[in-house]
C-alpha cells in the first residue's frame, strides 16, 4: 500500500516539478526525465506524454537545437501561460504542503 501512495504523490507533483525545472532554464525531455529520475524516482515513460500535454495546453513552447551527435534536440521553454501556471501551482503547493505538514508533524487536531 505505501508504494501506491508514493506513486500518487509523485504523479500529483510531476507537472509542478517539470514547470519548476523549466523555470530555471530551457531543457529537452530526456534531460528533464533524468533530473526527475534522480530527484524523485519518476520513470522516463511518464515524462513524454506530460510534455506533449503541456505543449498542447500552451504551457510550454518548443524549438530545435542542433546536436553534436545525432538528430536535433527538441527543447522546451515555459510560455507566458506556463510561467503564470508555475507561479499559481507553486503557491498552491506551498499552502497545501504546509497544511499537510502541520497536520502530520505539528499535531493539529
Amino acid at each position: 500500500m505505501p508504494e501506491a501512495i508514493e506513486i500518487q504523490l509523485k504523479k500529483g507533483a510531476l507537472e509542478l516539478c517539470v514547470l519548476a525545472l523549466l523555470s530555471h532554464h530551457d531543457s529537452y525531455a530526456y534531460e528533464i526525465a533524468s533530473r526527475l529520475a534522480d530527484a524523485i524516482g519518476m520513470g522516463e515513460g511518464t515524462i513524454y506524454p506530460l510534455m506533449r500535454r503541456l505543449q498542447a495546453d500552451g504551457l510550454v513552447q518548443t524549438y530545435l537545437v542542433e546536436s553534436p551527435a545525432g538528430p536535433p534536440r527538441k527543447y522546451y521553454r515555459l510560455s507566458e501561460a506556463g510561467k503564470k501556471s508555475f507561479e499559481s501551482q507553486k503557491d498552491a503547493w506551498a499552502s497545501f504542503s504546509g497544511s499537510v505538514d502541520q497536520i502530520v508533524f505539528g499535531g493539529v487536531q
